[in-house]
């Protein structure tokens, strides 16, 4: 049956004109009526905050500025396009280098240039129809209902569609991993690999072994893995994350770099390379890279000024303090308004001064740093808090360097890398024992508030037991403990009271954000099945 496109609203981001014309031309032949142009990326961006379209058609090299890869970054990371909207990218080169960056971003298909009328619509209509099929489940990724998702997976499958199975199965594994269900993700991967041989399916079992913590298993079953399927850069991203959990990170910075050669255009890539070299010390990588990152973040949603940070600090490892001085006033020519820009250029600008032997001038940005944590505090970025508590600690102001580790603490506690990052900045330069009492203390804090909260809950005082926890939750976003016990303690009274759609929504969205905390799904499903019961039992509580 013949699509119709009369109806569909198409953007064509395309800096040459004459193909721009030529690709409309093409689009009006299938009966396509609202088209929209644009020569530029910022421009194609700038159309997609102005109206929603059902499909973009984007080219990969849109010349100077945004490239294809970063305008559908950018449209994903601020929720640009909706959740069935067709991304198509156009390539005008089939290299290895450039096929992979187009597909390293994750296009909902991509084209070679040229290509003719039946090849476009060949595609866009294959787009269309599968994100039609899919849209149940996307709707619900879209708004973070990952357990909703899942369940209209599994509609899906009982269909018995034999087509689309495959790629449902595929979404229900990944789903799987989203919440840290591994036992039905290991099943659906082995049901697959039953019947055929299927990469992403084999990725999939090897990125469980990694989960279950046996990471000298995920590095020997990776490395086979790249070498069957050497194209898979997802692959090299997990080996690097394995080499990292042995401590090994030169072989990590190894694997990284081959990913980079096969795809250089991926900004947060060569952003993980950095950070890397950085904790190596291999200075000569860390440069290229964040000076990669740096040139990338020109036109990236994700261009950050610690890119810039890293890229001075890595010059004054190399005792070229003019250089980090001039990188140091590009920074603040890119970012000037954001507050973890600013207070990280005075951080920088301490570290320059002292390089330089000049610590009269260096007192001024001292006051600056001060004054902008004293502002923005709980604002900036946990690894900028950091940094602060130890320029904090080593100018004496011990009283702000307490406080300001134990609200990272507190914030932090489920996050163990993290948290060994703060243990060791304090070994450095404050004491071996300090996190580690400090840590103790805070935990100690957290078992009592928990304590409180439920002994009110058993009082039948429910009201003042969620106080304690919806409080609790304020100041500590990221506790695993604190968000369950307050879901528990929510769901008891949605169970025992009038149906409540506010509640019921708002356990939800506790839900969601529960599992983007990392809670478990031996802890969290539980929760959403009462939820669910909830729902049915009383309508009325049902999302429309």
């Amino acid at each position: 049956m013949k699509m119709n496109f009369d109806s569909k609203k198409i953007l064509v981001i395309e800096d040459q004109a004459i193909i721009r014309e030529t690709i409309k031309h093409i689009l009006y032949s299938l009966g396509v009526r609202h088209i929209v142009e644009a020569g530029t990326g910022v421009n194609g961006i700038v159309e997609m905050r102005r109206s929603q379209f059902d499909i973009v058609l984007c080219d990969y090299n849109l010349g100077d500025g945004k490239n294809g890869q970063q305008v559908l970054e950018e449209a994903k990371h601020f929720k640009l396009l909706s959740f069935n909207a067709v991304f198509i990218m156009i390539t005008v080169e089939q290299s290895k280098n450039m096929v992979l960056s187009a597909l390293d971003c994750k296009p909902d298909d991509y084209l070679i240039k040229p290509f003719n009328r039946l090849q476009l619509s060949t595609r866009i209509e294959r787009c269309i129809v599968r994100k039609e099929y899919l849209a149940s489940i996307e709707r619900e990724i879209d708004i973070g209902n990952i357990y909703q998702a899942i369940q209209n997976c599994e509609k899906l499958l009982q269909q018995g569609n034999k087509k689309t199975r495959l790629h449902v199965l595929k979404i229900r594994a990944d789903l799987a991993l989203v919440i840290r269900d591994f036992k039905a993700a290991k099943k659906i991967y082995q049901e697959i690999l039953q019947e055929r041989d299927i990469p992403w399916a084999k990725l999939g079992m090897i990125v469980i072994v990694f989960f279950d913590g046996n990471y000298e298993q995920a590095v020997e079953s990776l490395q086979q893995f790249i070498g069957q399927y050497p194209m898979m850069l997802e692959a090299y991203d997990w080996l690097a994350k394995s080499y990292e959990a042995l401590g090994n990170n030169e072989e990590a910075l190894i694997t990284l770099n081959l990913a980079i050669d096969l795809s250089p255009q991926t900004i947060l890539r060569q952003q993980r390379l950095a950070l890397l070299a950085d904790k190596t010390e291999n200075i000569e990588v860390a440069k290229k890279a964040y000076k990669a990152a740096v040139n990338l973040g020109k036109h990236s949603v994700y261009g950050s000024s610690s890119d810039f940070s890293g890229l001075a600090k890595a010059h004054l490892k190399s005792n070229s303090a003019g250089d980090a001085l001039k990188i140091l006033n590009d920074m603040n020519k890119c970012f000037f308004n954001d507050p973890d820009s600013r207070l990280r250029a005075a951080i920088l600008e301490i570290e320059i001064q002292k390089a330089k032997n000049n610590g009269v001038v260096a007192q001024k940005p001292y006051e600056k740093a001060f004054k902008l944590n004293e502002q923005f505090g709980k604002q900036i970025a946990r690894e900028l808090r950091l940094e602060m508590a130890k320029i904090s600690h080593l100018s004496g102001a011990s009283e702000m360097t307490d406080e300001i580790l134990a609200d990272l603490i507190k914030t932090n506690i489920d996050d163990k890398y993290f948290i060994g990052e703060i243990d060791k900045m304090c070994n450095a330069f404050i004491g071996d024992n300090y996190a580690n009492d400090l840590i103790g203390r805070i935990k100690q804090e957290l078992v009592d508030i928990n304590n409180e909260g439920v002994n009110l809950f058993k009082e039948g005082r429910i009201k003042d037991a969620l106080a304690i926890f919806e409080d609790a939750v304020e100041k500590m976003p990221n506790n695993q403990a604190i968000t369950l016990s307050l879901l528990k303690i929510i769901i008891h009274d949605l169970k025992t009271s009038k149906p409540d759609p506010k509640k019921t929504m708002l356990v939800q969205s506790y839900i969601n954000k529960a599992i983007k905390i990392g809670v478990p799904h031996d802890q969290i499903g539980s929760i959403q099945l009462e939820l669910d019961k909830i729902q049915y039992q009383n309508p009325l509580t049902q999302k429309s």
